[in-house]
């Protein structure tokens, strides 16, 4: 499909926001101090670039598209910096060597669960991040124990952020239209886990491993997730969860227990 003259990719899931009103509410929600530096990722063809370089310092932007960046560059301004390539293989730490930034994106729906894995591990990066996803992922980030929704990004996301909803916005916001609605949130670090994680990498093996199986029992899915029978057995005895519980059941102060449990039968 045409855009501006542009014919968009379907490879890089590319959908440009061209609503003014959700511009604005996420510039608002990214509440941009005149001496920050902002990162986009995926900017398209530039419209939220250009009204983050109103109110940023600097500006800069990961993108993949050769043909979008050839338009970036064109732009020709000292305060706006281009990081090509696949934002999945970016050395983040190399590249965003002045944190903390502040981080604002309408992320590719087709990799936006693996940018928040990225994200997560490079979350000393940034000093708040304002991040537009599926309707269906947003849901999911936000998502209580107990709920449909409820899963591995929900668990991560709520151990290290307070996160909240911003604006729903409708395929009518974008050129070309998706056939799915999108959401944005916000993102604001806490200033210390909201449980203690034991182990950070060590955590996360255990919340991925527990929604391995989603319909089977804690056990078989710890189990299925690398955990030998025996060490889960213990591990779940100390930590006080009934083995057949599942793992959407857990809250965070669960998986903290589980954790610990887990770590010291390494």
């Amino acid at each position: 499909m045409m855009t501006m003259d542009y014919r968009t990719k379907k490879k890089f899931g590319q959908h440009f926001l061209n609503d003014q009103y959700v511009i604005d509410r996420i510039i608002q929600a990214a509440d941009i101090d005149p001496a920050d530096t902002v990162v986009e990722i995926g900017p398209g063809l530039g419209v939220l670039t250009e009204r983050l370089l109103e109110v940023a310092a600097r500006v800069e932007v990961f993108e993949i598209d050769r043909d979008l960046i050839a338009r970036l560059m064109q732009r020709n301004n000292p305060r706006l910096l281009i990081h090509s390539g696949d934002i999945l293989k970016a050395n983040l730490p190399a590249l965003l060597n002045s944190p903390p930034y502040n981080l604002v994106a309408n992320l590719p729906y087709n990799i936006s669960t693996q940018v928040v894995f990225l994200l997560l591990a490079n979350r000393h990066l940034f000093s708040s991040m304002v991040l537009m996803f599926q309707k269906e992922v947003g849901d999911r980030l936000c998502a209580a124990p107990g709920c449909k929704d409820y899963g591995i990004l929900s668990v991560l996301c709520q151990l290290w952020y307070d996160i909240e909803a911003v604006v729903d916005v409708g395929p009518e916001s974008f050129s070309p239209p998706p056939r799915v609605d999108s959401l944005v949130l916000r993102f604001t670090p806490l200033a210390a886990p909201r449980v203690d994680p034991v182990d950070p990498a060590f955590f996360t093996k255990v919340v991925k491993a527990a929604f391995t199986q989603r319909r089977k029992q804690l056990r078989n899915s710890l189990m299925a997730g690398g955990f030998p029978r025996d060490h889960v057995d213990r591990g779940l005895s100390a930590a006080a969860i009934e083995p057949s519980r599942r793992g959407e059941s857990l809250d965070l102060t669960d998986f903290s227990r589980l954790t610990k449990a887990l770590h010291q039968l390494r």
